[in-house]
């Protein structure tokens, strides 16, 4: 259905953003609907039966009614084009929207256990109905595929709200298959368990709204770019002329989906034309604004490339980095030489793992310099920190 609609209604010709915000109002419109009607046939199912795992779990289909309401409301609020008091956009609605679910999700699980532990302690039969099991397994089906859909999409278009409304589709299905299943073992077996498979179904609703919640706190907070993300920087950073000699300090600011601005130091030669150089770099922020959907802003770092001993000792201090720690790296190094002794000036990045270690870890690379190079170079160390590949 959801594939038929966005045929019909999103063009293919359509930019990207309007594209993208079509398609989280196809979603939300399609939610709110199907919502409804669940809930309108839990309510039936859970009044024949007076079961209040069913009566739950249609109130809960009400709520992801009112959620898919915010989801619709987002994606419309966050295409709004930057203004005086918002420069970089309104995407991060979206983010705000995607907690705002997860809160009520989180809600309607609390509400469901503390109903349902007052149906253990106080347990009531329920009533058998051919037409409550047909009203459940059609919940499960539909909840199975809203979870589909908004999950296939929520990728397509990177939407946090979307995901977490799948997520909380994928528990929906889970939550009312407990409630199928007690339903048939009351009738069939006589064992009153509507309360603890209550129970059950409200810790998976509650498990289901911690992590949309955390989807959508991390990019608010500030979370770590994806790994993929930087890895497409820095191949298209390096890649792109012969004089880019490497990257470093990357920085990702995300100011919702399809709205990054980034900053990254590309090395160049010291010894180039800054004219030409510079024209490559303003060549670059253009193709990773083209290619990657971002705004970047690129520092260039000049680098000595033809002075044969600053080579040799910076060879040798990243085989001292390496024997420290394998994942340690360097960069902006530079040779200060003085009458007495020799200054060594450089970054190194430190994986978050080791962060703890930061001071001995200086220090055994000051050490390892004076007993490999000589006594009299010194190391001037400034640290960064970076996520690792084992973190």
């Amino acid at each position: 259905m959801i594939t038929l609609l966005s045929k019909l209604f999103i063009k293919k010709d359509m930019p990207e953003s309007s594209k993208r915000s079509a398609y989280g109002k196809l979603c939300g419109i399609a939610g709110i609907i199907l919502n409804l009607l669940l809930f309108a046939g839990k309510l039936i199912a859970g009044l024949i039966s007076s079961s209040i795992a069913i009566m739950a779990d249609a109130f809960n289909n009400l709520s992801d009614a009112g959620s898919s309401v915010v989801s619709l409301v987002s994606f419309r609020l966050s295409e709004q084009k930057p203004d005086a008091e918002h420069p970089y956009g309104h995407g991060r609605i979206e983010y705000v929207a995607g907690l705002i679910i997860s809160g009520v999700i989180l809600v309607m699980a609390y509400e469901l256990i503390k109903e349902s532990i007052g149906k253990v302690l106080h347990p009531a039969a329920t009533t058998w109905s051919i037409v409550v099991i047909l009203i459940l397994i059609a919940s499960i089906c539909v909840k199975c595929y809203m979870a589909f859909y908004n999950s296939k999409i929520g990728k397509k278009i990177d939407s946090a709200t979307l995901r977490a409304t799948a997520t909380d589709s994928l528990s929906d299905c889970l939550a009312t298959t407990a409630v199928l299943i007690a339903t048939l073992l009351e009738h069939f077996f006589s064992w009153k368990l509507d309360g603890w498979f209550g129970i059950l179904v409200g810790g998976f609703i509650l498990i289901a709204g911690f992590k949309a919640a955390k989807e959508t706190v991390d990019p608010l907070l500030g979370a770590p770019p994806e790994p993929e993300f930087v890895k497409s920087v820095e191949e298209l950073v390096c890649g792109f002329d012969e004089n880019i000699l490497g990257c470093h300090d990357l920085i990702v600011h995300d100011y919702g989906p399809g709205r990054r601005m980034i900053s990254i130091h590309a090395e160049v030669p010291a010894e180039g034309d800054v004219l030409a150089l510079h024209d490559i770099i303003d060549n670059l922020e253009h193709k990773l604004s083209k290619e990657l959907s971002c705004l970047a802003t690129i520092h260039m770092d000049p680098v000595v490339t033809k002075d044969p001993h600053i080579a040799e000792l910076k060879t040798q201090v990243s085989e001292i980095l390496a024997s420290v720690d394998p994942e340690l790296t360097m960069h902006d190094f530079r040779v200060v030489i003085g009458p007495t002794h020799t200054n060594l000036i450089f970054d190194i990045v430190l994986p978050f793992r080791l962060s703890d270690r930061s001071e001995e870890i200086r220090k055994q690379i000051c050490d390892e310099v004076s007993t490999r190079i000589g006594a009299t170079y010194f190391c001037v160390i400034d640290v960064d920190y970076r996520m690792s590949a084992k973190e």
